[in-house]
Protein backbone atom coordinates (compact mmCIF):
# COMPACT_ATOMS: atom_id res chain seq x y z
CA UNK A 1 0.00 0.00 0.00
CA UNK A 2 2.92 2.22 0.04
CA UNK A 3 3.83 4.65 -2.59
CA UNK A 4 7.48 4.50 -4.11
CA UNK A 5 8.54 7.64 -2.27
CA UNK A 6 7.17 5.80 1.24
CA UNK A 7 9.46 3.04 0.13
CA UNK A 8 12.43 4.71 -0.84
CA UNK A 9 12.11 6.37 2.59
CA UNK A 10 12.15 3.00 4.25
CA UNK A 11 14.39 1.72 1.91
CA UNK A 12 17.41 4.66 3.08
CA UNK A 13 16.05 3.73 6.83
CA UNK A 14 17.15 0.05 6.26
CA UNK A 15 20.22 1.04 3.87
CA UNK A 16 21.67 2.91 7.28
CA UNK A 17 20.44 0.19 9.58
CA UNK A 18 22.48 -2.37 7.60
CA UNK A 19 25.09 -0.34 6.53
CA UNK A 20 27.55 -1.31 10.32
CA UNK A 21 26.95 -4.62 9.72
CA UNK A 22 28.66 -4.78 6.28
CA UNK A 23 32.19 -6.88 5.97
CA UNK A 24 32.02 -6.59 9.77
CA UNK A 25 33.82 -9.04 12.42
CA UNK A 26 31.32 -12.62 12.58
CA UNK A 27 32.86 -13.15 16.43
CA UNK A 28 30.41 -10.15 17.68
CA UNK A 29 27.40 -11.56 16.94
CA UNK A 30 28.82 -15.00 18.00
CA UNK A 31 29.48 -13.00 21.26
CA UNK A 32 26.02 -11.61 21.64
CA UNK A 33 27.64 -8.07 21.31
CA UNK A 34 25.56 -6.89 17.86
CA UNK A 35 21.97 -8.32 17.17
CA UNK A 36 22.80 -8.80 13.39
CA UNK A 37 25.10 -11.11 11.92
CA UNK A 38 28.75 -10.07 9.59
CA UNK A 39 27.27 -9.72 6.38
CA UNK A 40 29.77 -9.87 2.85
CA UNK A 41 27.20 -7.61 0.67
CA UNK A 42 23.54 -6.20 0.86
CA UNK A 43 22.26 -5.23 -2.87
CA UNK A 44 18.80 -3.53 -2.01
CA UNK A 45 15.91 -3.49 -4.77
CA UNK A 46 13.01 -0.56 -4.53
CA UNK A 47 10.05 -0.59 -6.11
CA UNK A 48 6.24 0.56 -4.75
CA UNK A 49 5.15 -3.11 -4.27
CA UNK A 50 8.41 -4.75 -2.33
CA UNK A 51 11.84 -3.84 -0.91
CA UNK A 52 14.08 -6.82 -1.70
CA UNK A 53 17.20 -7.43 -0.03
CA UNK A 54 20.14 -9.71 -1.60
CA UNK A 55 22.62 -10.62 0.92
CA UNK A 56 24.70 -13.29 2.14
CA UNK A 57 26.33 -13.73 5.86
CA UNK A 58 30.55 -13.69 6.45
CA UNK A 59 30.04 -16.71 8.48
CA UNK A 60 28.18 -19.78 6.58
CA UNK A 61 26.40 -21.17 10.32
CA UNK A 62 24.57 -17.36 10.74
CA UNK A 63 22.42 -17.74 7.48
CA UNK A 64 19.69 -18.62 9.80
CA UNK A 65 20.36 -15.95 12.09
CA UNK A 66 20.92 -13.12 9.49
CA UNK A 67 16.88 -14.56 7.84
CA UNK A 68 15.60 -13.66 11.15
CA UNK A 69 17.51 -10.42 11.71
CA UNK A 70 16.33 -9.18 8.58
CA UNK A 71 12.54 -10.31 8.12
CA UNK A 72 12.36 -8.98 12.56
CA UNK A 73 13.64 -5.51 10.77
CA UNK A 74 11.01 -5.45 7.84
CA UNK A 75 7.94 -6.33 10.53
CA UNK A 76 8.86 -2.96 12.78
CA UNK A 77 6.90 -1.47 9.71
CA UNK A 78 3.39 -1.14 9.84
CA UNK A 79 1.09 -3.40 7.60
CA UNK A 80 4.93 -4.51 5.91
CA UNK A 81 5.57 -8.59 5.24
CA UNK A 82 8.69 -9.80 5.77
CA UNK A 83 9.66 -13.35 3.46
CA UNK A 84 13.22 -14.36 3.74
CA UNK A 85 14.19 -17.51 1.74
CA UNK A 86 17.80 -19.09 1.40
CA UNK A 87 18.73 -19.92 -2.59
CA UNK A 88 18.61 -23.52 -3.35
CA UNK A 89 21.50 -24.98 -4.87
CA UNK A 90 19.31 -27.26 -7.03
CA UNK A 91 16.50 -25.02 -8.33
CA UNK A 92 15.60 -20.85 -7.93
CA UNK A 93 11.93 -21.27 -7.33
CA UNK A 94 10.85 -19.27 -3.80
CA UNK A 95 11.90 -21.04 -0.86
CA UNK A 96 14.08 -23.72 -2.90
CA UNK A 97 13.15 -26.79 -2.02
CA UNK A 98 11.18 -26.73 0.89
CA UNK A 99 8.74 -24.14 -0.58
CA UNK A 100 4.77 -25.55 -0.01
CA UNK A 101 3.13 -23.33 -2.57
CA UNK A 102 -1.15 -22.92 -1.58
CA UNK A 103 -2.46 -21.74 -5.01
CA UNK A 104 -6.24 -20.27 -4.31
CA UNK A 105 -8.12 -19.62 -7.55
CA UNK A 106 -11.36 -18.13 -7.91
CA UNK A 107 -13.66 -15.45 -10.26
CA UNK A 108 -13.62 -12.63 -7.47
CA UNK A 109 -10.08 -11.05 -6.26
CA UNK A 110 -11.96 -9.88 -3.29
CA UNK A 111 -12.92 -13.22 -2.03
CA UNK A 112 -9.74 -15.02 -2.88
CA UNK A 113 -7.54 -12.29 -1.21
CA UNK A 114 -9.40 -12.84 2.11
CA UNK A 115 -9.16 -17.05 2.02
CA UNK A 116 -5.42 -16.06 1.24
CA UNK A 117 -5.05 -13.98 4.18
CA UNK A 118 -6.55 -16.29 6.15
CA UNK A 119 -4.89 -18.58 5.63
CA UNK A 120 -1.61 -16.14 5.48
CA UNK A 121 -2.85 -15.99 9.60
CA UNK A 122 -3.37 -19.69 10.26
CA UNK A 123 0.09 -20.73 8.48
CA UNK A 124 1.50 -18.11 11.30
CA UNK A 125 -0.06 -19.86 14.08
CA UNK A 126 0.11 -23.70 13.29
CA UNK A 127 4.33 -23.25 12.60
CA UNK A 128 6.51 -21.80 15.01
CA UNK A 129 8.23 -18.26 13.11
CA UNK A 130 7.35 -19.69 9.15
CA UNK A 131 8.99 -17.71 6.39
CA UNK A 132 5.85 -16.81 3.81
CA UNK A 133 5.41 -15.42 0.72
CA UNK A 134 2.57 -14.06 -1.39
CA UNK A 135 2.02 -13.92 -4.99
CA UNK A 136 0.96 -10.74 -6.32
CA UNK A 137 3.10 -9.43 -3.28
CA UNK A 138 0.16 -7.02 -1.73
CA UNK A 139 -3.16 -9.08 -0.61
CA UNK A 140 -5.01 -5.52 -0.10
CA UNK A 141 -7.18 -4.02 -2.97
CA UNK A 142 -5.94 -1.00 -2.36
CA UNK A 143 -3.97 0.44 -5.40
CA UNK A 144 -5.70 3.32 -7.07
CA UNK A 145 -6.80 2.67 -10.18
CA UNK A 146 -8.59 4.32 -13.42
CA UNK A 147 -11.37 2.24 -15.03
CA UNK A 148 -12.18 3.43 -18.98
CA UNK A 149 -16.11 2.37 -19.03
CA UNK A 150 -17.89 2.45 -22.24
CA UNK A 151 -21.04 4.16 -23.31
CA UNK A 152 -22.03 1.36 -26.04
CA UNK A 153 -24.97 3.63 -27.22
CA UNK A 154 -22.60 6.54 -27.92
CA UNK A 155 -19.94 4.07 -29.65
CA UNK A 156 -23.07 2.40 -32.16
CA UNK A 157 -23.53 6.00 -32.79
CA UNK A 158 -20.18 7.13 -34.23
CA UNK A 159 -19.55 3.21 -35.42
CA UNK A 160 -17.18 2.38 -32.78
CA UNK A 161 -16.63 -1.13 -31.05
CA UNK A 162 -14.80 -2.02 -27.48
CA UNK A 163 -11.80 -2.90 -29.78
CA UNK A 164 -11.31 0.45 -31.43
CA UNK A 165 -12.22 2.33 -28.27
CA UNK A 166 -9.54 0.24 -26.41
CA UNK A 167 -6.95 0.75 -29.25
CA UNK A 168 -7.55 4.76 -29.31
CA UNK A 169 -7.06 5.13 -25.57
CA UNK A 170 -3.77 3.24 -25.11
CA UNK A 171 -2.72 4.68 -28.29
CA UNK A 172 -3.16 8.32 -26.29
CA UNK A 173 -1.68 7.02 -23.42
CA UNK A 174 0.92 4.72 -23.47
CA UNK A 175 0.64 3.74 -27.09
CA UNK A 176 -0.81 0.74 -28.84
CA UNK A 177 0.92 -1.94 -30.77
CA UNK A 178 0.10 -2.19 -33.80
CA UNK A 179 2.25 -4.83 -35.77
CA UNK A 180 6.17 -5.69 -36.12
CA UNK A 181 8.30 -6.17 -39.06
CA UNK A 182 12.05 -7.47 -39.66
CA UNK A 183 15.10 -5.91 -40.51
CA UNK A 184 18.08 -7.99 -41.45
CA UNK A 185 17.73 -10.55 -37.84
CA UNK A 186 16.43 -7.59 -36.12
CA UNK A 187 12.63 -7.98 -35.24
CA UNK A 188 11.29 -4.35 -34.75
CA UNK A 189 7.84 -3.81 -33.08
CA UNK A 190 5.34 -0.77 -34.10
CA UNK A 191 3.77 1.31 -32.01
CA UNK A 192 1.13 4.37 -32.77
CA UNK A 193 0.84 6.93 -30.23
CA UNK A 194 -1.12 10.19 -29.81
CA UNK A 195 0.79 13.65 -30.19
CA UNK A 196 1.77 14.22 -26.69
CA UNK A 197 3.56 10.71 -26.41
CA UNK A 198 3.79 8.99 -23.39
CA UNK A 199 3.60 12.44 -21.82
CA UNK A 200 -0.26 12.26 -21.32
CA UNK A 201 -1.49 13.27 -17.80
CA UNK A 202 -4.07 11.62 -16.03
CA UNK A 203 -6.01 14.20 -15.69
CA UNK A 204 -5.89 14.97 -19.14
CA UNK A 205 -7.44 12.15 -20.62
CA UNK A 206 -11.17 12.65 -20.62
CA UNK A 207 -10.50 15.48 -23.15
CA UNK A 208 -8.36 14.14 -25.26
CA UNK A 209 -10.16 14.19 -29.04
CA UNK A 210 -10.97 11.07 -31.00
CA UNK A 211 -11.44 11.33 -34.63
CA UNK A 212 -14.71 8.76 -34.73
CA UNK A 213 -15.35 6.82 -38.18
CA UNK A 214 -18.18 9.16 -38.98
CA UNK A 215 -15.41 11.87 -39.34
CA UNK A 216 -16.41 14.08 -36.25
CA UNK A 217 -14.21 14.90 -33.46
CA UNK A 218 -15.48 13.88 -29.66
CA UNK A 219 -13.61 14.30 -26.17
CA UNK A 220 -13.30 10.72 -25.00
CA UNK A 221 -15.77 11.88 -22.06
CA UNK A 222 -18.28 11.94 -24.66
CA UNK A 223 -17.81 8.12 -25.35
CA UNK A 224 -16.63 6.72 -21.89
CA UNK A 225 -17.07 7.38 -18.47
CA UNK A 226 -13.17 7.28 -16.40
CA UNK A 227 -13.92 6.37 -13.58
CA UNK A 228 -11.47 6.49 -10.26
CA UNK A 229 -11.50 3.53 -7.88
CA UNK A 230 -9.04 1.18 -6.15
CA UNK A 231 -7.76 -2.25 -6.63
CA UNK A 232 -5.05 -4.76 -6.87
CA UNK A 233 -1.69 -3.40 -9.47
CA UNK A 234 -1.43 -6.99 -10.85
CA UNK A 235 -3.33 -10.06 -11.29
CA UNK A 236 -2.08 -13.54 -11.37
CA UNK A 237 -3.59 -16.43 -13.33
CA UNK A 238 -2.96 -20.17 -13.34
CA UNK A 239 -4.58 -21.89 -15.85
CA UNK A 240 -6.91 -18.86 -16.63
CA UNK A 241 -8.20 -18.04 -13.54
CA UNK A 242 -7.40 -15.67 -11.00
CA UNK A 243 -4.74 -16.67 -8.31
CA UNK A 244 -2.95 -15.58 -5.75
CA UNK A 245 -0.04 -17.99 -4.48
CA UNK A 246 1.28 -18.84 -0.75
CA UNK A 247 5.01 -19.92 -0.69
CA UNK A 248 4.91 -21.16 2.86
CA UNK A 249 8.40 -22.55 4.22
CA UNK A 250 8.63 -24.13 7.44
CA UNK A 251 11.04 -24.03 10.23
CA UNK A 252 14.05 -26.10 9.56
CA UNK A 253 13.22 -27.98 12.23
CA UNK A 254 10.31 -29.32 10.52
CA UNK A 255 10.78 -32.34 7.76
CA UNK A 256 8.93 -31.17 4.22
CA UNK A 257 6.61 -34.19 4.51
CA UNK A 258 5.06 -32.89 8.05
CA UNK A 259 5.23 -29.34 6.94
CA UNK A 260 2.56 -30.90 3.85
CA UNK A 261 0.48 -32.50 6.54
CA UNK A 262 0.53 -29.13 8.57
CA UNK A 263 -0.64 -27.24 5.58
CA UNK A 264 -3.28 -30.05 4.18
CA UNK A 265 -4.49 -30.69 8.13
CA UNK A 266 -4.10 -27.59 10.24
CA UNK A 267 -4.62 -24.70 7.39
CA UNK A 268 -6.62 -26.16 4.18
CA UNK A 269 -8.98 -28.49 6.19
CA UNK A 270 -9.24 -26.07 9.60
CA UNK A 271 -9.87 -23.25 6.83
CA UNK A 272 -12.55 -25.35 5.34
CA UNK A 273 -14.28 -26.46 8.85
CA UNK A 274 -14.74 -22.60 9.73
CA UNK A 275 -16.00 -21.72 7.02
CA UNK A 276 -13.68 -19.48 5.48
CA UNK A 277 -13.50 -20.82 1.95
CA UNK A 278 -16.21 -20.31 0.06
CA UNK A 279 -17.64 -21.99 -2.74
CA UNK A 280 -16.37 -21.21 -6.03
CA UNK A 281 -12.49 -20.82 -4.52
CA UNK A 282 -10.36 -23.95 -4.99
CA UNK A 283 -7.15 -24.63 -2.61
CA UNK A 284 -4.46 -26.73 -4.15
CA UNK A 285 -1.01 -27.47 -2.98
CA UNK A 286 2.13 -27.24 -5.53
CA UNK A 287 5.96 -26.65 -5.52
CA UNK A 288 7.89 -28.71 -2.88
CA UNK A 289 4.73 -30.86 -2.35
CA UNK A 290 4.14 -31.80 -5.59
CA UNK A 291 7.82 -32.58 -5.85
CA UNK A 292 7.98 -34.72 -2.63
CA UNK A 293 4.83 -37.15 -3.88
CA UNK A 294 6.98 -37.77 -7.21
CA UNK A 295 9.61 -38.63 -4.95
CA UNK A 296 7.81 -40.73 -2.82
CA UNK A 297 6.34 -42.65 -5.70
CA UNK A 298 9.64 -43.11 -7.69
CA UNK A 299 10.94 -44.11 -3.97
CA UNK A 300 8.53 -46.51 -3.40
CA UNK A 301 9.13 -48.85 -6.73
CA UNK A 302 12.91 -48.13 -6.47
CA UNK A 303 13.21 -49.41 -3.18
CA UNK A 304 11.48 -53.02 -4.28
CA UNK A 305 13.36 -53.13 -7.31
CA UNK A 306 16.78 -52.54 -5.21
CA UNK A 307 15.99 -55.51 -3.25
CA UNK A 308 15.04 -57.40 -6.38
CA UNK A 309 18.25 -56.69 -7.96
CA UNK A 310 20.41 -56.85 -4.91
CA UNK A 311 19.14 -60.57 -4.15
CA UNK A 312 19.33 -61.97 -7.95
CA UNK A 313 22.65 -60.64 -7.67
CA UNK A 314 23.72 -62.98 -4.94
CA UNK A 315 21.70 -65.71 -5.92
CA UNK A 316 24.28 -65.34 -9.24
CA UNK A 317 26.59 -65.23 -6.90
CA UNK A 318 25.80 -68.36 -4.90
CA UNK A 319 24.18 -70.56 -6.88
CA UNK A 320 21.77 -71.10 -4.50
CA UNK A 321 18.46 -69.50 -3.52
CA UNK A 322 18.62 -69.70 -0.46
CA UNK A 323 21.95 -68.29 1.36
CA UNK A 324 21.10 -65.14 -0.18
CA UNK A 325 18.49 -64.61 1.83
CA UNK A 326 20.85 -64.43 5.23
CA UNK A 327 22.64 -62.18 3.88
CA UNK A 328 19.23 -59.61 3.07
CA UNK A 329 18.36 -59.75 7.05
CA UNK A 330 20.82 -57.33 7.39
CA UNK A 331 19.44 -54.79 5.21
CA UNK A 332 16.52 -54.12 7.53
CA UNK A 333 18.60 -53.98 10.62
CA UNK A 334 21.15 -51.60 8.62
CA UNK A 335 18.11 -49.29 8.07
CA UNK A 336 17.23 -49.77 11.60
CA UNK A 337 21.21 -48.57 12.69
CA UNK A 338 20.00 -45.65 10.04
CA UNK A 339 17.43 -44.57 11.76
CA UNK A 340 18.86 -44.43 15.23
CA UNK A 341 21.70 -42.71 14.26
CA UNK A 342 19.78 -39.70 12.85
CA UNK A 343 17.92 -39.74 16.13
CA UNK A 344 21.51 -39.54 17.95
CA UNK A 345 22.83 -36.48 15.86
CA UNK A 346 19.85 -34.73 16.28
CA UNK A 347 20.21 -35.50 20.19
CA UNK A 348 23.68 -34.43 20.29
CA UNK A 349 23.39 -31.82 18.09
CA UNK A 350 21.14 -29.51 20.23
CA UNK A 351 23.84 -30.02 22.88
CA UNK A 352 26.63 -27.95 20.47
CA UNK A 353 26.11 -24.72 21.36
CA UNK A 354 26.97 -25.39 25.15
CA UNK A 355 30.72 -26.18 23.78
CA UNK A 356 31.08 -23.20 21.32
CA UNK A 357 29.46 -25.10 17.85
CA UNK A 358 26.66 -24.26 16.45
CA UNK A 359 23.51 -26.58 16.84
CA UNK A 360 22.52 -29.33 14.61
CA UNK A 361 19.56 -30.24 13.68
CA UNK A 362 18.32 -32.37 10.72
CA UNK A 363 14.81 -33.33 9.54
CA UNK A 364 13.95 -36.85 8.37
CA UNK A 365 12.90 -35.90 5.15
CA UNK A 366 12.55 -37.54 1.31
CA UNK A 367 16.42 -36.49 0.97
CA UNK A 368 17.67 -38.49 4.05
CA UNK A 369 15.70 -41.53 2.81
CA UNK A 370 18.16 -41.91 -0.47
CA UNK A 371 20.76 -42.68 2.55
CA UNK A 372 18.13 -46.02 2.44
CA UNK A 373 18.57 -46.82 -1.06
CA UNK A 374 22.19 -46.40 -1.10
CA UNK A 375 22.46 -48.77 2.32
CA UNK A 376 20.84 -51.70 0.59
CA UNK A 377 23.78 -51.73 -1.91
CA UNK A 378 26.39 -50.93 1.14
CA UNK A 379 25.11 -53.39 3.98
CA UNK A 380 25.62 -56.42 2.18
CA UNK A 381 29.23 -56.19 1.74
CA UNK A 382 30.09 -57.61 5.32
CA UNK A 383 27.51 -60.24 5.43
CA UNK A 384 28.79 -61.43 1.89
CA UNK A 385 32.39 -62.27 3.37
CA UNK A 386 30.58 -64.36 6.38
CA UNK A 387 28.28 -66.21 4.59
CA UNK A 388 30.39 -66.79 1.52
CA UNK A 389 33.38 -68.17 3.63
CA UNK A 390 31.14 -70.55 6.32
CA UNK A 391 29.13 -72.36 3.24
CA UNK A 392 33.00 -72.70 1.61
CA UNK A 393 33.95 -74.72 5.32
CA UNK A 394 30.91 -76.22 5.40
CA UNK A 395 30.98 -77.75 1.99
CA UNK A 396 34.51 -79.02 2.65
CA UNK A 397 33.15 -81.15 5.97
CA UNK A 398 33.89 -78.56 8.91
CA UNK A 399 30.98 -78.49 11.62
CA UNK A 400 28.63 -75.81 11.38
CA UNK A 401 30.16 -73.84 14.55
CA UNK A 402 33.31 -74.84 13.73
CA UNK A 403 32.84 -73.41 9.99
CA UNK A 404 31.16 -69.99 11.19
CA UNK A 405 33.76 -69.67 13.85
CA UNK A 406 36.57 -69.66 11.38
CA UNK A 407 34.92 -67.46 8.73
CA UNK A 408 34.42 -64.50 11.53
CA UNK A 409 38.40 -65.03 12.71
CA UNK A 410 39.36 -64.60 8.89
CA UNK A 411 36.91 -62.24 7.70
CA UNK A 412 36.84 -59.95 10.85
CA UNK A 413 40.03 -57.88 9.54
CA UNK A 414 38.88 -57.05 6.18
CA UNK A 415 35.59 -55.82 7.75
CA UNK A 416 36.80 -53.60 10.41
CA UNK A 417 38.54 -52.33 7.88
CA UNK A 418 36.32 -51.65 5.62
CA UNK A 419 33.64 -50.17 7.82
CA UNK A 420 36.31 -48.17 9.71
CA UNK A 421 37.13 -46.38 6.31
CA UNK A 422 34.01 -45.61 5.16
CA UNK A 423 32.63 -43.96 8.43
CA UNK A 424 36.09 -41.68 8.75
CA UNK A 425 34.88 -40.97 4.37
CA UNK A 426 31.35 -39.95 5.81
CA UNK A 427 32.37 -38.14 9.20
CA UNK A 428 33.06 -34.84 7.11
CA UNK A 429 30.31 -34.85 5.29
CA UNK A 430 27.79 -35.33 8.76
CA UNK A 431 29.41 -33.45 11.23
CA UNK A 432 31.36 -30.73 9.55
CA UNK A 433 29.30 -27.78 8.86
CA UNK A 434 29.03 -25.38 5.68
CA UNK A 435 26.78 -23.76 2.84
CA UNK A 436 24.22 -26.51 1.73
CA UNK A 437 25.05 -29.34 4.49
CA UNK A 438 21.33 -29.62 5.38
CA UNK A 439 21.41 -31.25 1.90
CA UNK A 440 23.25 -33.74 2.24
CA UNK A 441 24.32 -34.83 5.76
CA UNK A 442 21.15 -36.86 6.60
CA UNK A 443 22.28 -38.96 3.08
CA UNK A 444 25.37 -39.27 5.13
CA UNK A 445 24.04 -39.91 8.44
CA UNK A 446 21.97 -42.43 7.22
CA UNK A 447 24.76 -44.30 5.56
CA UNK A 448 27.33 -43.88 8.21
CA UNK A 449 25.30 -45.14 10.75
CA UNK A 450 23.42 -47.61 8.87
CA UNK A 451 26.95 -49.40 7.94
CA UNK A 452 28.24 -49.18 11.92
CA UNK A 453 24.47 -50.69 12.42
CA UNK A 454 25.18 -53.56 10.08
CA UNK A 455 28.68 -54.03 11.09
CA UNK A 456 28.16 -54.79 14.51
CA UNK A 457 24.89 -57.35 12.93
CA UNK A 458 27.54 -59.22 10.49
CA UNK A 459 29.71 -59.72 13.62
CA UNK A 460 27.26 -61.02 16.26
CA UNK A 461 23.10 -62.23 14.91
CA UNK A 462 24.68 -63.27 11.72
CA UNK A 463 27.36 -65.48 12.63
CA UNK A 464 24.16 -67.01 14.99
CA UNK A 465 21.79 -67.04 12.06
CA UNK A 466 24.29 -68.92 9.67
CA UNK A 467 24.67 -71.60 12.24
CA UNK A 468 21.35 -72.24 12.66
CA UNK A 469 21.16 -72.86 8.64
CA UNK A 470 23.73 -74.73 8.34
CA UNK A 471 22.97 -76.60 11.12
CA UNK A 472 19.20 -77.40 9.72
CA UNK A 473 21.15 -78.14 6.29
CA UNK A 474 23.04 -80.78 8.20
CA UNK A 475 20.17 -82.58 9.93
CA UNK A 476 18.11 -82.54 6.63
CA UNK A 477 21.04 -84.41 5.09
CA UNK A 478 21.35 -86.74 7.75
CA UNK A 479 17.35 -87.41 6.89
CA UNK A 480 17.86 -87.91 3.41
Amino acid sequence: GYNLAAMQKIADELRSYFQPHIDADPSLFQRGESAMPAVKYMNMIVTPQNIRIISEPKADGDIEALMDALTNKYREYPGMRAFAARGSIITSNNGGTRSINLEISGPQLSTIYAVAQAAYQRAETVFDNPRIRSEPRSLALTQPMVQIVPRWERLAEQGMTAESIGFTVAALADGSYVDEFFLDDDKIDIYLYGKGGQQTQLADIADLPIYTAGGNVLPISALVSIEETIDTNSIRRVNGRRTVTLNIIPPRAVALETGVDIVKQDVVAHLRQEGLIPAGVDIAISGAADQLDNTRDALKSNYLVALIIVYLLLVAIFSHWGYPLLIMASIPLGVAGGIVGLWALNAVGVLLPSIGLPVIHQPFDMISMLGFLILMGTVVNNPILIVHRSVTNYKRGSDPIAAVNEAVRARLRPIAMSTITTICGLTPLVLIPGAGTELYRGVGAVVMFGILGAALVTLTMLPALTVMVLQWLKRQSTLV
